[in-house]
């Protein structure tokens, strides 16, 4: 299996992903492929320690995926801590949370607390400070097409806050917005398939962020429509994450999947 292949199977549910809200993938040893259970057994008939977390399924790791459920940043971060800490095939394991666009909020907030978390790995994805909104830092820099007239359909879901809504994002609008740079296939894929973010987690502040005592990576596409890069390049900058910058969309993971998984092997190895 090739890099490219690999990587797109890693990041499939961030495929599916809309509005600000794609993959948040948790990454540690857990229930192991062949490939995994020979490696620590090597490991440990060699006396070292088991090998650092890492993505690629093929090297003798294993990706966890929990589902982000898109219902509002503090109950996503809380329900993403929950599996971190609760997981029983976690415990006592190094852990490197990646994130895609809204996912960086979330493992921002759910990282807190847990020991566990080694790394944090921003893809195109929000990190914000205390305080900080979603919607105010996508608005902070001019340029976002989130915010353009006629990009969102939103739909009332029962059970919400009085007058929330899901916001879907007009397929019309998926491939020159959200999936920019990716195959019109692919594209009309995450127009069909998109799951929606309630639109109150725009307005919810972010809590006390990880990332000031978890070292932090960020990649952020130059082309990005979504998040504007230079508001990408602020928030990775207050941070002080290891930034790399590739000539992408907001669906690097997809269009630059090797350097996306280069910048993820260099997070799991810097937990060693």
């Amino acid at each position: 299996m090739s890099l490219n292949r690999t990587a797109r199977r890693i990041s499939l549910p961030a495929l599916l992903a809309v509005v600000v809200a794609a993959a948040l993938l948790a990454i540690a040893p857990g229930h192991a492929t062949p490939a995994g259970a020979s490696a620590r057994a090597a490991a440990s008939s060699s006396g070292h320690p088991p090998k650092p977390v890492i993505v690629l399924v093929r090297r003798g790791f294993t990706v966890y995926a929990p589902p982000n459920p898109l219902r509002g940043l503090p109950q996503d971060s809380a329900y993403v801590h929950q599996f971190l800490t609760q997981n029983v095939a976690l415990q006592g394991k190094p852990v490197v949370l990646v994130a895609h666009s809204y996912g960086g909020a979330v493992i921002t907030n759910a990282a807190v607390g847990d020991p566990e978390v080694k790394a944090l790995v921003y893809v195109d994805a929000f990190i914000p400070d205390q305080g900080d909104t979603v919607g105010g830092l996508l608005s902070a820099q001019p340029g976002s097409c989130l915010l353009a007239p006629g990009v969102f359909n939103p739909v009332p879901y029962p059970g919400g806050p009085p007058g929330d809504v899901d916001l879907y994002i007009n397929p019309d609008q998926v491939p020159g917005c959200f999936a920019t740079g990716v195959p019109p296939t692919q594209a009309a894929v995450i127009a069909a398939t998109q799951r929606p973010l309630a639109a109150s987690a725009a307005t919810e502040p972010s809590g006390p962020p990880a990332w000031k005592t978890i070292p932090s990576w960020a990649v952020i596409g130059t082309a990005d429509r979504v998040i504007p890069p230079a508001e990408l390049t602020f928030m990775a900058q207050r941070a002080g994450a290891h930034i790399t910058y590739v000539k992408a969309g907001h669906l690097s993971l997809i269009t630059k999947a090797p350097v996306v998984t280069r910048i993820i092997l260099q997070a799991v190895q810097a937990t060693g």
